[in-house]
C-alpha cells in the first residue's frame, strides 16, 4: 500500500517513519498543503493523509479519484475542510483522527484562568518593569458560572477539570452526556447565555453551529462575559466579537482558533502582508488572548493523530471499516 502524507511537520516525521514500518506501507511525505496544483503528485498512491489547512473540495477530490486515490484520512478531529458528500459520491472513503481530550481541556481551563486574572496585561507590564496592580484585579473561578457548549469527549473533560474549582457548571448539547449530568446542569441555550459568566465552546463545526456565537447571541449574555474557543474558529462571527469587545459587552476572549485562520496559523508570517483585519484588530486588545491553534499540541496528541492518519487508511483498505470513518 502507498500513502502520500501532506502537511507533515517536523514533529510528526519520526511517528510517520515508525508507523510506516509497523504497517508495512510505502510512505511519501510532503510539507505542502494539498491543492489542485500539487494533486498530480499522488498518482499511483492508494491513500492520502493531511491536516486541515487545505480545502478538499469536490474538484480536488475528482482529481484524486482520477489519480487512483481510494482512501483519505485527516489527522484532525474536525473535518469541515473536506467535502464529505463529494467524497461519498466519488467512492472515496474518509476518516478523521482522535486523540486524548486532556490537552485541549487543560488548555481551555488555562485560557479561562488567564482571562479571569488579566494575565496578558500583567505579562506586558512585566516586560517594561511596570509592576503596578491597577486594572489587574481578577475574580475567583469558584464564584463563577461556566457554560460548556458541547459535551463530547473534550467538553466532558473540561467539565471534569472544572469540578475541582467549585464553580457552577451549565451544559448544552443536542445529545446529552449521562456522565456529564453528575457534574453539570443541562440547560437550553437561552439559559446558558443568560446565566454564564464564562462560555467555552467545544462543538464540531456544522451548518447548524457555524456562527453560533453572533451579535444576537452575545446580546443575550451577561455584560463582561468571557468567551473561550478552543474548538473551531467559525463557531464565532469575528465581526460580532469585534463589536462585543469594543462595546465591552464581552469582558475577555480566549481564542485558540479564529475565523479565517487558514493560511495564517502554524507558519512564520512575520514578514508577510496578511489580509485578515478582524484577526489582527482583535489581537491588539489587552483583554483578548489569541494563540496559534495549539490547544491540541501535546506529544500524546501528535502521536495519536499520526497513528490515525496511517492506521485509518490501512484499516479502511483491509475491511472497509474504521472507528472514526466519516464516509462508508
Amino acid at each position: 500500500m502507498k500513502i502520500f502524507a501532506y502537511e507533515v511537520r517536523d514533529d510528526e516525521k519520526k511517528a510517520f517513519e515508525r508507523l510506516a514500518e509497523e504497517y508495512g506501507v510505502e510512505l511519501t511525505i510532503s510539507t505542502d498543503v494539498p491543492s489542485l496544483q500539487n494533486a498530480g503528485e499522488v498518482a499511483g498512491f492508494d491513500g492520502i493523509t493531511m491536516l486541515g489547512q487545505g480545502n478538499i473540495s469536490r474538484e480536488l477530490l475528482e482529481a484524486y479519484k482520477q489519480a487512483g486515490i481510494r482512501f483519505l484520512s485527516t489527522r484532525t478531529i474536525g473535518y469541515n475542510h473536506i467535502d464529505l458528500k463529494a467524497a461519498k459520491d466519488l467512492g472515496i472513503k474518509v476518516c478523521n483522527a482522535s486523540y486524548p481530550p486532556n490537552g485541549v481541556a487543560d488548555f481551555t481551563v488555562m485560557m479561562i484562568l488567564m482571562s479571569l486574572r488579566h494575565y496578558k496585561q500583567a505579562m506586558w507590564r512585566g516586560y517594561v518593569n511596570d509592576f503596578s496592580l491597577k486594572g489587574l484585579q481578577g475574580r475567583d473561578l469558584k464564584d463563577m458560572t461556566v457554560g460548556i457548549m458541547g459535551t463530547g469527549r473534550i467538553g466532558l473533560q473540561v467539565i471534569k477539570n472544572l469540578t475541582g474549582f467549585g464553580c457552577r457548571i451549565l451544559a448544552y448539547d443536542v445529545f446529552e452526556n449521562e456522565e456529564a449530568k453528575s457534574m453539570a446542569q443541562y440547560v437550553d441555550l437561552e439559559t446558558l447565555y443568560r446565566e454564564s459568566d464564562i462560555i467555552s465552546l467545544h462543538m464540531p463545526l456544522l451548518p447548524s453551529t457555524r456562527h453560533i456565537i453572533n451579535a444576537e447571541s452575545i446580546a443575550k449574555m451577561k455584560d463582561g462575559v468571557i468567551i473561550v474557543n478552543c474548538a473551531r474558529g467559525e463557531l464565532t462571527d469575528s465581526n460580532a466579537l469585534v463589536d462585543g469587545i469594543e462595546s465591552m459587552n464581552i469582558g475577555a476572549l480566549g481564542m485558540d482558533t479564529m475565523e479565517g485562520e487558514e493560511g495564517i496559523i502554524h507558519a512564520d508570517r512575520r514578514t508577510d502582508i496578511i489580509a485578515n483585519r478582524n484577526w489582527f484588530y482583535l489581537h491588539q486588545f489587552r483583554n483578548v488572548i489569541m494563540t496559534q491553534h495549539m490547544a491540541f499540541y501535546t506529544v500524546q496528541a501528535v502521536d495519536s493523530m499520526v497513528r490515525c492518519g496511517v492506521e485509518g487508511i490501512v484499516k479502511m483498505s483491509q475491511d472497509g471499516t474504521y472507528q472514526t470513518m466519516l464516509t462508508k
